[in-house]
């Protein structure tokens, strides 16, 4: 089944990893995608793959913490399909240079993480909402994090932000519900995504034994796929999930059941 024909979707962060994993589940649902990102060879071939499979999309390419790309990706999604219904904040950030505690943070390196990661949700969701009350309705998801709950060591902007995103996802939600407006977050654990690789390299690990270390931390014995984050975001962006707002789903493997003794 297509849940979603007929609806159109904007995902920033869509060439790569969840984003685009999460465009492409999108399109095959039905909907008419929109791509928002800086890299233009990895939009540009999550595009393809839509295209090739029969789907509707268009590449907008911007960086998400900018006030005036998020206007123009917007402006951009309204023109090519006629509206807007989804919006998949997914975009994040968290360089390899970024690993460190708070006295040896930079101000610039706080600045950006916060800016792509957090601002530019307030600035999609901004732009996005006058333009889905026309339609009568939407839904927000943004990619949170499991470190919007617990932590790590050395990521005091990254899990900032995060945390910042599970707030902004609720409070949104009481704002907005009464116009049909539902926004919600997932929480993913440890995903094999691009970021989620160089952190690995940064580290000095081998990627292959990295996999299979960080399986076993997860309780369902494996890493996490990006389409098993699309999947869920296909989900709460469909009529099925039209009694959930203002809360968020862990996609973790089951890594936030552990306590400490586990």
């Amino acid at each position: 089944m297509r849940d979603l024909e007929g609806k159109t979707a904007i995902v920033t962060g869509g060439g790569l990893g969840i984003g685009s994993a999460g465009a492409k589940e999108l399109a095959s649902q039905g909907a008419a995608v929109t791509i928002m990102d800086i890299d233009e060879s990895a939009a540009e071939s999550t595009s393809l793959e839509i295209r090739s499979a029969g789907g509707k999309t268009i590449v907008v390419i911007g960086d998400a913490s900018s006030s005036s790309d998020c206007d123009r990706c917007v402006s951009d999604a309204v023109s090519a399909f006629g509206g807007l219904d989804i919006l998949f904040n997914n975009v994040g950030i968290q360089p390899v240079a970024s690993y460190a505690n708070v006295e040896n943070t930079t101000e610039e390196m706080w600045d950006r993480i916060l800016s792509v990661n957090l601002k530019s949700r307030f600035l999609m969701a901004k732009y996005s909402i006058p333009e889905m009350r026309k339609r009568g309705g939407g839904v927000i998801i943004s990619t949170a994090s499991v470190q919007g709950q617990q932590s790590a060591h050395l990521v005091p902007a990254y899990a900032a932000t995060k945390g910042g995103d599970l707030s902004l996802t609720r409070q949104l939600a009481l704002d907005y519900a009464e116009e049909n407006i539902r926004v919600l977050s997932v929480c993913p654990g440890g995903v094999d995504t691009p970021l989620w690789r160089d952190s690995v390299l940064s580290s000095g690990k081998n990627v292959e034994d990295a996999i299979v270390e960080s399986g076993i931390t997860h309780p369902i014995g494996r890493l996490g796929a990006p389409e098993d984050i699309a999947k869920v975001v296909a989900f709460l962006a469909s009529d099925k999930a039209s009694f959930m707002t203002g809360t968020f789903v862990n996609v973790d493997g089951g890594i936030m059941a552990k306590g400490s003794w586990a």
